[in-house]
């Protein structure tokens, strides 16, 4: 190709890419492979990440990619992953421990002890976030308590971004968006609790020096170099949590809310003020460190296309991955409020602003007559009335006026869906071109560590949004449809409580 590219190892917990992306945000080329976690051997019931498995995965989509491209159109490289998770290491970057998934549930049985050091209520207003089982804080517990060997051993602590690039660069780092799914930091201040670590019996010099999104870790090394394809002496650039960076690459204005919607749907805003106030804690908000020194991301997390995924397999069996047409046109013809079908998606319900409920997943209305078209065009209105209780949620919570919603991520790509959520949420929805926030996100903080741009704010303004505008229509059908919602979640939650 012609032009200058970097290389996002845009790495999650069900899927690994590797991507090379242009300077105007174009994906030149991409390969991916799938992820899971996987049994510890000796203990079958523990899910770790085998990292040796992910690394070579990675070594052979990067190959693939930069043979795509040409090695000499590659000018940085950068790494993305999921939070939560990390391991130990030793001085050679070899592991002292495996790294736990946040899918294991080991760790549930240190809350509690936790617990009686510290009230959930001043956890949050330290580091930002809830009472969480797989939070690394526990894991660091986990392992003082029952493989005190791990920590005794290790030089330091890696997270997941962290542990990928050492493989690259041989350096050690840790970034900030990493470190603030930790429950571990002092949010408002950017750095380390000492507190907070106190807990666990550690201290800021167990960990790495801080890396900045955007800045150099290091640069490809002649050992990586044979495995990847990558040119030795690559800039690698520190990225870190993917959930920040496609907050960041939205490109969302003032008063605008970010969306990114795929398997979950996380509803987050860029603030320039920390603010762990009563009622984000009440309605389960947490705090991140955004890509920016001096802005946070207060957050929602909550289901969403997992929601239509179950319904596909139920009663679309005919439809193959990726294909959605049939139950888009089925949905489409059928008028607000499906005919009187009600959907509550709360399929996991200790999490998002269902969770306050506590009630599980539910359909309502159901007849002889009901179609599968109003099946998942109520599932849809569900997930849409979910977002607008988020929504309303961090309205309360940081008093301000959300005027627009910013979507991103594969669900985006969904034009029903954006209608009904413009309706439910009586605000103008938009997307973009670009449904992969978190690699463009990625990538604009790799050429910005090259020099390419000076801010992420240059960046951002340099590209084509190709912007998609979805306005509320029928909006007084919808509002009737909220206020029956709303009504069934509290008799539902008064009926459990009986």
């Amino acid at each position: 190709m012609s032009g200058d590219a970097v290389l996002v190892f845009d790495c999650g917990s069900t899927n690994l890419r590797v991507a090379a992306v242009t300077e105007e945000g174009d994906i030149a080329a991409q390969a991916s492979v799938s992820n899971s976690p996987v049994p510890q051997p000796g203990h079958e019931e523990w899910l770790i990440w085998d990292l040796e498995e992910i690394w070579s995965k990675l070594c052979t989509l990067s190959r693939r990619v930069v043979e795509q491209v040409g090695p000499a159109s590659i000018k940085a490289v950068t790494v993305t992953t999921w939070g939560a998770d990390g391991a130990p290491v030793r001085r050679d970057g070899t592991l002292t421990y495996p790294a736990i998934s946040w899918q294991c549930t080991r760790t549930r049985s240190v809350v509690g002890e936790l617990l009686k050091l510290i009230e959930p209520r001043e956890i949050f207003r330290i580091t930002g976030y809830q009472i969480i089982y797989f939070n690394t804080l526990f894991k660091l517990l986990w392992l003082r308590r029952h493989e005190p060997k791990a920590i005794d051993e290790a030089y330091t602590w890696l997270m997941m971004p962290g542990l990928i690039a050492y493989r690259l660069c041989e350096e050690f780092h840790i970034d900030p968006t990493s470190a603030s799914t930790m429950m571990a930091m002092d949010l408002a201040k950017r750095d380390w609790s000492a507190e907070m670590l106190g807990l666990v019996g550690l201290d800021p010099s167990f960990f790495p020096d801080w890396k900045e999104p955007g800045e150099l870790a290091g640069y490809v090394t002649a050992k990586a170099s044979k495995h990847t394809g990558i040119p030795e002496g690559t800039p690698v650039v520190v990225s870190g949590h993917d959930t920040q960076f496609a907050i960041m690459a939205a490109g969302a204005g003032a008063r605008e809310a970010v969306l990114s919607s795929g398997t979950w749907e996380i509803l987050a805003l860029r603030l320039d003020r920390f603010d762990p106030n009563d009622v984000a804690f009440e309605e389960g908000v947490i705090i991140e460190a955004d890509v920016e020194p001096g802005l946070w991301n207060p957050q929602l997390l909550m289901i969403a296309s997992a929601v239509l995924e179950w319904l596909k397999r139920l009663v679309y069996p005919e439809l193959g991955p990726g294909d959605y047409g049939k139950m888009i046109e089925e949905a489409r013809s059928v008028e607000p409020g499906s005919g009187g079908v009600v959907f509550i998606p709360s399929f996991v319900p200790d999490s998002g602003p269902l969770k306050k409920y506590g009630v599980e997943g539910a359909i309502l209305g159901l007849r002889l007559a009901v179609s599968r078209g109003q099946l998942y065009r109520a599932a849809l209105e569900g997930l849409s009335l979910q977002l607008r209780l988020a929504l309303e949620a961090l309205e309360r919570a940081f008093k301000l006026k959300v005027e627009r919603i910013r979507v991103v991520g594969g669900g985006s790509r969904n034009e029903l869906w954006n209608e009904i959520r413009a309706s439910i949420t009586c605000r103008p929805v938009t997307a973009t071109r670009f449904a992969e926030a978190t690699v463009l996100g990625a990538a604009i903080t790799a050429f910005k560590g090259i020099g390419k741009f000076r801010t992420f704010t240059e960046a951002l303004r340099s590209l084509e949004w190709g912007l998609r505008e979805y306005e509320p229509r029928r909006v007084e059908e919808y509002e009737r449809l909220y206020e029956r919602f709303t009504s069934l979640l509290d008799s539902l939650s008064r009926a459990g409580k009986s």
